[in-house]
């Protein structure tokens, strides 16, 4: 083996730029290790006006992770950090940086025996400073409590102790085969929601993992939801527009029968009215789809998440219980299918509206060629006009110039006669006028001929 591939600092220079870290991304966000009793706070701080700013959100998300390390006396990561680690004493914590945003998991262990209907009333986040909970106000999507509990082997969960400890419609199954979770997915007056995660044969690195599919499930749940409320405000808009397009198309049909039946010709000046129209119609259609296009790949992102976290569960019944999938699938799904329609509304009517454009922009401008042909016959008409009435004229100017100049010759012949010369001026006036009026015509003609290729 050379020399090269022995070093391994020479090999390293053989790399591409992105190998290390295109390698790390996937090891860049590991699951936390729990070993029950554990109890956990799960924070998603979410700021519309950071989320879509890039390289701003994670700036403004690691500000927050300062106060709080700072606070601790605990060195901050470095600003490009997405991910970071830290075992404060009293609790752990895991922060991740998202896309829009960024989450906070603060892990307890608690004492042993104690009674898990109890475990959140003490939740890890005891330990934070009020001052830095304060600074989140408006930003906090997510927050969740989990309880995760010793299981008794196969023994069966007390459903009757589960359904005191939540107040809404029970979830409840057997996953990953050695776990059960409990949830139902309400905020309870305390501000949280709350899970209970029953570790009966669980090792560590599965607990770890069970949990943290489970809180991602409820933060990609709660980030799909968002893009629900903006598809609701949406629909009021689609439907005024759908109205007015129809009302443009029901006048742009009539106008085609006026037009057919009758001896009607379009008025340009209503034709270009109803671009204008639905020209507007588009734009509005077109800020719609500004607005809305990111929001709504974003939901069907994170849906998608959602439900392959679930399948990653591999959920088994507990009887009477409905399952994350089951309640998923009667609660978040239409949800999305609402959002999926308003965008296939959306892009069905950008696409009506095209057409509807296309078709008045084909009869405007077939208006408009037809009326530049009426105006190439008016001139053509008008010019076999002024060339006829030239042709007048200069017949009239051989009459008169011939005219006049006969005159003078009358006067010549005149004038010799006085001069006692053998001429008749009569006579020599008749014999003149055909010599006169070609001569007048030839030099008009010569004229004319010359003007012509002059302009040309």
């Amino acid at each position: 083996m050379s020399d090269a591939y022995r070093d391994h600092t020479d090999f390293a220079k053989l790399n591409h730029a992105l190998r290390v870290p295109l390698a790390a991304e996937i090891h860049s966000r590991p699951f936390l290790k729990l070993d029950a009793p554990e109890t956990l706070t799960h924070f998603a701080l979410y700021a519309p006006q950071e989320a879509t700013a890039g390289a701003n959100h994670r700036a403004a998300q690691h500000v927050i992770l300062q106060e709080l390390c700072r606070h601790f006396g605990v060195a901050v990561p470095h600003p490009q950090a997405r991910y970071f680690y830290h075992d404060f004493g009293r609790f752990r914590l895991k922060w991740e940086c998202h896309t829009e945003f960024a989450t906070y998991t603060f892990v307890e262990q608690a004492q042993a025996g104690a009674d898990w209907r109890h475990a959140f009333r003490q939740p890890p986040l005891r330990h934070v400073p009020q001052e830095w909970l304060a600074s989140l106000h408006g930003k906090i999507i997510v927050a969740a409590h989990v309880a995760l509990t010793n299981g008794d082997g196969d023994q069966p969960a007390d459903v009757a102790a589960m359904r005191e400890l939540f107040q809404g419609n029970l979830v409840g199954s057997s996953v990953e085969h050695g776990g059960e979770i409990w949830t139902d997915f309400l905020i309870q007056p305390d501000g949280f929601s709350r899970f209970v995660v029953r570790d009966r044969t669980l090792r560590e690195s599965q607990a770890g993992r069970l949990v943290g599919k489970l809180l991602e499930i409820e933060t990609y749940r709660m980030m799909a939801l968002l893009a629900l409320p903006q598809a609701e405000a949406t629909q009021p808009a689609l439907n005024a527009v759908e109205n007015e397009l129809a009302g443009l198309t029901a006048t742009l049909v009539q106008s085609d029968h006026d037009v057919s039946t009758t001896a009607v010709t379009r008025d340009s000046k209503e034709e270009q009215q109803l671009l204008h129209r639905i020209t507007s119609l588009a734009a509005r259609v077109e800020e719609l789809s500004v607005n809305n296009s990111y929001r709504f790949g974003a939901a069907q992102a994170y849906f998608s998440l959602v439900q392959a976290r679930i399948q990653e569960l591999r959920e088994v019944r507990i009887e009477g219980m409905p399952t994350l999938e089951e309640f998923m699938g009667r609660r978040l799904a239409p949800a999305m299918h609402t959002c999926t329609s308003v965008a296939r509304r959306q892009e069905a009517l950008a696409t009506r509206i095209a057409r509807s454009n296309d078709l008045l922009r084909t009869r405007v401008g077939i208006e408009q060629e037809r009326q530049n042909r009426q105006i190439l016959q008016s001139l053509d008409t008008r010019s076999a006009q002024q060339l006829r009435l030239q042709q007048a004229v200069e017949g009239l100017s051989v009459m008169a110039i011939s005219y006049y100049s006969l005159g003078l010759v009358g006067y010549a012949g005149k004038a010799l006669k006085a001069a006692n010369l053998p001429v008749n001026p009569e006579l020599l006036t008749g014999l003149m006028v055909p010599l006169v009026m070609a001569g007048v015509w030839l030099f008009l003609r010569k004229l004319h001929k010359q003007l012509h290729t002059a302009r040309h």
